[in-house]
């Protein structure tokens, strides 16, 4: 007897968590055709309930949503972190029915009609704003668009979804493509032992013994990779080449997105002509907290005057540190000569201190202290889809499981795309009178253990930050108290104002208590010395200008790509990209650069004319911390409360209200960009 198909609704019902380990290829198809029949009769009822009422109409959504992302949610991880050719196609063929279900979803006039019926319900404000945000949904989705039209819509949207998809494979593809071995002794003087351990273990994945002290050694455009080689490789030559292939990573050959990009673009323009906005920015503008363009570079403008002075005099210090003229690959190595030259440490030394065991409990001792909240360790419990993959459980004061989450730490350039992010499992709702818990994964792409010794991950500092981040999302996610789905956790949360809780998590890294507290020696048990802290904390700031002018150039180059872009075509496109190269960078950028076609954020994410989010949140969260400055961060009893209000307020209500008023319960008045420039060492 055949094993029953684990993505079958009987066989989703079934289980507590998704089957990820049961999950194969050929169970992808036939389960979304059963999984989509079932949520088609849920939808039905939904449009044919006599009684407009939230239960008749809203919970059956509810229930298909649900079931999606138990579904398609999960395809849709394991084609993110476990990916492989069997996957892909059958992905790209699911993908397209789904995309149909979700476009008829959106497009229902029957469910259109109950939507403005229940706008003139008395609702409670969550419910109010879930009613709100459907319509507004339906009116983007093309609701009113005549036959004709609406037929072009809908392709126009399952293109997208299929470029979307090809767009992350080429980036993963050509990640792949590159790698190159290392031989010669003399240039990896200057590697730190973590480098040379991990780029020896890389060089013998396909077989044989890993030898870090005689090589060889791999490099390959993984991130834990490259980032620590430009940082320390100390032949020039090598950097450059590493470099050039990192700048056009997907721009050339079978993996070539330039011409995704373009057609991305020009589906996308006509779409917005279709719904009668002047261009892409403003469909996306229409569902943020920023009001419209201009609000956005209000915003750029204030960040970029404060921080460009400080970018040309910290490229000027490299240059004098290094007494050369700096090419493109020469800034990372020279960065980081100055920042050892500086504060006298380099990130081998504080390595062993950040081992991830050690970072995880310092993590779940804050959120402790600030959230009262404890996290256990509940591995086994749930299916998982790598051995490398941990579970947990997180209990309020009350000794009450509030919610679960599952951790994918370490970087899988085979099989895993890059960065970092988390996601909804299942969101927290009323089921059979029943409080459904909500579940996250975040998934990290950092340094991996080192088998031939049995090292432990040992962190560097920025992926410890990144950690934190994605806690944060997973907490905003977790804490949630709305008992709608639509509204709960980060649903119907503004683009805008997501990362807000992502980032304050950040500030806590520089926290001498909670920093001191994680940083133990992964051999000896010995603390961080404090003197190194000090280090950590005065390095905050080196070369915030020039990194600040990146992510405004980021932000800046996507609006402009979606709203000024005239006569859309390759060329017009990369002169677009090297006009804010130009704008923002201190030297004039390579003319072979295509950051674009791996810029996944904005082609196969969902920041497209939203990239400035991250920015406009850092006001955000940078004014939540500087509260807790306010009370002093080592009084406990006042940062306690003020947890809790945070906790009470920003975690707790999800999209349940608009991000500017649950923002001032917390702050008790608006945003302010004044500690966002204090933070970053700027004239305020």
């Amino acid at each position: 007897m055949h094993e029953m198909n684990p993505l079958l609704p009987q066989a989703l019902t079934e289980c507590q968590y998704p089957p990820f380990y049961r999950i194969q290829p050929e169970h992808v198809v036939p389960g979304m055709a059963a999984i989509l029949e079932a949520c088609e009769g849920l939808v039905e009822a939904a449009e044919q309930a006599e009684q407009c009422s939230w239960d008749a109409v809203m919970l059956p959504l509810e229930e298909t949503e649900a079931l999606l992302t138990a579904s398609w949610g999960a395809v849709s991880h394991l084609h993110a972190v476990k990916n492989s050719d069997e996957l892909r196609a059958v992905y790209s063929e699911a993908q397209g029915t789904v995309v149909t279900f979700q476009l008829r979803l959106s497009q229902s006039e029957a469910l259109y009609r109950q939507y403005t019926t229940l706008q003139k319900h008395e609702l409670s404000p969550s419910r109010k704003r879930i009613i709100d945000a459907a319509v507004k949904e339906a009116e983007l989705s093309g609701i009113a668009l005549q036959a004709d039209k609406k037929e072009r819509f809908n392709a126009i949207q399952m293109e997208l979804s299929e470029l979307s998809t090809t767009f992350s494979n080429h980036v993963l593809d050509a990640t792949k493509a590159f790698a190159f071995d290392v031989t010669n002794s003399a240039d990896v003087t200057g590697w730190p032992a973590s480098l040379k351990a991990l780029a020896a273990q890389t060089a013998a994945a396909e077989g044989g013994e890993p030898d870090a002290d005689n090589g060889p050694w791999r490099i390959t455009l993984d991130i834990p990779l490259f980032m620590p080689f430009m940082q320390h490789c100390q032949n020039r030559t090598l950097r450059e080449q590493v470099y050039r292939a990192f700048i056009t990573r997907a721009s050339k050959g079978e993996s070539n997105n330039l011409p995704i990009i373009e057609k991305i673009l020009s589906l996308r323009t006509e779409k917005a002509a279709l719904l009668g906005y002047a261009n892409h920015a403003e469909i996306s503008l229409a569902t943020k907290m920023a009001d419209d363009i201009q609000a956005v570079a209000t915003l750029h403008d204030e960040l970029r005057g404060a921080a460009r002075p400080a970018a040309q005099k910290e490229w000027a210090d490299m240059s004098a540190c290094a007494g050369i003229d700096l090419a493109q690959w020469d800034a990372a190595f020279w960065a980081e000569r100055l920042r050892e030259q500086r504060y006298d440490y380099t990130d081998e030394d504080i390595r062993p201190y950040f081992s991830l065991p050690r970072v995880l409990d310092g993590l779940w001792a804050l959120a402790y202290r600030l959230f009262a909240i404890r996290v256990e360790a509940a591995d086994g419990e749930a299916p998982v889809w790598h051995e490398d993959v941990r579970f947990f459980s997180l209990f309020d004061e009350e000794d009450t499981l509030r919610a679960q989450f599952y951790l994918d730490p370490y970087s899988r350039p085979a099989e895993k795309r890059g960065g970092a992010w988390m996601n909804v499992v299942t969101s927290r709702r009323i089921k059979n009178g029943q409080i459904v818990i909500p579940i996250a994964h975040m998934v990290c792409n950092q340094t991996p253990p080192v088998a031939a010794d049995g090292t432990p991950s040992l962190m560097t500092f920025r992926e410890v930050e990144t950690l934190f981040h994605e806690f944060g999302h997973a907490l905003q996610h977790m804490l949630t108290t709305v008992d709608e789905s639509g509204a709960a956790g980060i649903s119907n949360v503004e683009w805008d104002a997501v990362e807000l809780p992502s980032q304050f998590m950040e500030n806590w890294c520089y926290h001498k208590p909670t920093l001191l507290n994680m940083a133990k020696h992964y051999q000896t048990g010995e603390q961080l010395p404090e003197d190194l802290f000090e280090k950590i904390c005065a390095s905050r700031l080196h070369n915030i200008g020039l990194a600040m002018m990146r992510q405004i150039q980021f932000g800046s180059v996507d609006l402009a790509l979606h709203s000024q872009l005239k006569g859309i075509s390759q060329e017009s496109i990369l002169k677009l990209q090297q006009h804010y190269a130009e704008e923002h960078a201190i030297i004039e950028p390579l003319a072979e650069d295509r950051f674009l076609c791996s810029f996944s954020h904005i082609f196969a994410g969902g920041y497209s004319a939203g990239y400035y989010s991250y920015k406009w949140a850092e006001v955000l969260s940078a004014d939540a911390f500087s509260a807790f400055e306010e009370v002093g961060l080592d009084n406990r009893e006042a940062v306690s409360a003020l947890g809790r209000r945070y906790r009470d307020t920003i975690l707790a209500s999800g999209g349940s209200a608009p991000p500017s008023e649950i923002f001032a319960a917390f702050r008790g008045r608006g945003p302010s960009t004044e500690a966002l420039l204090r933070h970053s060492g700027f004239a305020v």
